[in-house]
């Protein structure tokens, strides 16, 4: 099969897409034949050498942590899934490829109506949003603040805190704001003066912050959210440490991830492509994504 290897560590030059043996899928696995995945921020971060906690992986290695496709091969006690069931799924690495294996609770039903490109980009966004506005305890009455509001993570973090009843400011540069004002966001620019601004988009205060931007992020959350258990980010670990606030990594599950397959399908999710390359252009895809000016997802199909 195909996929995006890391050759080793630096820039959008390391990754070759090249021929891998197909993996077989073991006892409780499933293999998926792959039409979509993902490329989130913490794959250029792999690519250049970052390691999560419990990944000891060396190059040569196939990057990639969400996906959606069919399945087209069953492990021994691999439960109740069929081959040509259409799924959404997760795991650590390997999904930037034609086929994947995975453990068969880490995938969920796709549905029917879900274009592949969408279905491909939800698990990681969507459950790093899940996870943080859950530990934030987010619902009505409070106002909170979204750093990147127009990114991956961001997008569904604005949709999720609506739906839990929350009003929403959310921090984006200008070409975007009116995209967050059809999401249901107040939105407030980037910059000097940062805090002002969203206390003028928000008079009656804001009760939590969460940062998927980074960039200075969190020296205005704390000026502006008065309890510091109630400010999360998922990409400041250092700043979140010096500040004393919550550094989040996103718990990801089946549960989790049906749960937000479910607000799509109630038209409560919006999920934006903003560009879907084929698999020969992953180096591109990783470039675009390093811009940091992402709207929605970018996305890799095969």
């Amino acid at each position: 099969m195909k996929a995006v290897t890391v050759t080793g560590s630096g820039g959008p030059e390391v990754l070759r897409v090249t021929e891998v043996p197909d993996p077989e899928p073991g006892p409780g696995e499933v293999r998926v034949r792959v039409y979509a995945a993902g490329v989130q921020p913490v794959d250029l971060a792999i690519r250049e050498g970052f390691r999560p906690p419990g990944l000891t992986v060396e190059p040569p290695f196939v990057l990639g942590n969400e996906f959606a496709g069919v399945v087209d091969r069953l492990g021994p006690d691999s439960g109740d899934w069929k081959v040509g069931d259409e799924v959404i799924g997760f795991r650590l690495l390997d999904s930037h490829a034609e086929l994947v294996t995975t453990d068969a609770a880490q995938l969920v039903a796709k549905p029917a109506g879900m274009p592949w490109e969408q279905a491909g980009s939800l698990s990681a966004s969507g459950q790093t949003a899940h996870t943080a506005l859950d530990l934030l305890g987010v619902g009505p009455g409070d106002t909170v603040l979204v750093h990147g509001a127009s990114g991956g993570v961001g997008t569904v973090a604005v949709q999720l805190a609506r739906a839990l009843g929350a009003t929403v400011v959310g921090t984006a540069s200008e070409r975007n704001h009116a995209y967050l004002r059809e999401l249901g966001a107040v939105p407030v620019a980037y910059g000097e003066g940062l805090a002002e601004r969203v206390r003028a988009a928000a008079p009656q205060g804001v009760t939590a912050a969460f940062d998927a931007a980074g960039r200075g992020a969190l020296e205005a959350s704390v000026e502006l959210v008065a309890d510091r258990e109630r400010i999360a980010t998922v990409v400041d670990f250092e700043g979140a440490a010096r500040l004393g606030v919550r550094a989040v990594r996103t718990l990801r599950t089946a549960a989790r991830l049906t749960e937000l397959v479910r607000l799509w399908e109630a038209g409560g999710l919006r999920l934006e492509i903003a560009e879907a390359l084929p698999l020969e252009r992953a180096a591109e895809a990783h470039r675009l994504v390093g811009t940091g000016h992402v709207r929605g997802k970018v996305v890799l199909t095969m």
